[in-house]
């Protein structure tokens, strides 16, 4: 039950963190807000899997707009340096384990656990337009992964760079919010070891041993649509992940090179602090 509990809880926080969507405007808004909701989402047990599960989790709303401390659907950060330009800060993210205990790909080898990451990240702001309702940033974050479990270890590093356009009410749609994201990942050997190597005492006939090395490790593009009511918040995501030319396509635990995945979530507010401050735009 508590592994149950760990695994819906890894999920949830990664959905909140995929459903984010920076302000891209000038304004006021309370200094921290809290809620609590729900979501379905639909995706792999891993990138490269083709077994797809279907999940109803719990999200948590939490937003702390502090100087340097920042926590919003994007995640926690502590902001280090900021211009008009550029914004360089602390994040984390995480990343889910295989919610299928039956994945046929995986039988006989050990559980993939949830991870977390953290590491600096850089963001450029490219550009601007006059109206201030849509902005192009180039993001560039340096990560580390590391497994949330009793014994936590370390598993390796990822650079993932990625561009990402935002659109305030878009199509005529006032309140509304969209992002289109996109790049490359590039992962170090032990990264990807951790989720495609096959050692010699879990290789099968149908799964031969495999050392997954390190490099460019697919592209993700991903389209992001949110809105914040009055009393609640709702947003859904659709991702699209493409392996083709990862350098460890030929995993025998990667079954197909392309995934979609997608969800959508809806948090009701029921606190925000009477102290207000200036969201930057």
């Amino acid at each position: 039950m508590l592994k149950t509990i760990t695994r819906l809880s890894a999920a949830a926080m990664s959905l909140s963190g995929l459903l984010a969507l920076p302000v891209c405007h000038a304004e006021t808004r309370p200094l921290w807000e809290l809620g609590a909701g729900i979501s379905v989402l639909r995706m792999p047990d891993y990138r490269g899997s083709d077994v797809t599960n279907v999940h109803v989790l719990p999200v948590p709303y939490l937003v702390y707009r502090g100087e340097f401390l920042k926590a919003d659907q994007g995640g926690l950060r502590g902001l280090l340096f900021e211009s008009e330009r550029l914004e360089i800060n602390i994040s984390l993210n995480g990343t889910l384990p295989a919610l299928d205990d039956d994945n046929p790909a995986r039988q006989g080898m050990d559980e993939l656990k949830p991870t977390a990451e953290v590491g600096p990240t850089a963001d450029f702001h490219l550009w601007r337009s006059a109206d201030r309702k849509t902005r192009l940033d180039l993001r560039l974050p340096v990560r580390t992964a590391i497994t949330v479990e009793s014994d936590p270890r370390q598993i390796g590093w990822l650079f993932s760079p990625n561009l990402i356009l935002e659109l305030r009410d878009p199509a005529g749609l006032p309140g509304w919010n969209l992002s289109l994201q996109g790049g490359p990942y590039f992962n170090d050997r032990e990264y990807n070891g951790y989720f495609y190597s096959v050692s010699p005492s879990e290789a099968t006939v149908a799964r031969p041993a495999y050392d997954a090395s390190g490099g460019y490790s697919g592209t993700q593009v991903m389209f992001i649509l949110t809105r914040r009511f009055a009393h609640h918040w709702v947003g859904g995501y659709v991702r699209y992940d493409n392996l083709s030319g990862a350098v460890y396509e030929d995993s025998p635990l990667v079954e197909t090179q392309h995934a979609v995945a997608a969800g959508v979530a809806v948090s009701w507010v029921f606190g925000e602090s009477s102290r207000r401050v200036e969201v930057g735009e």
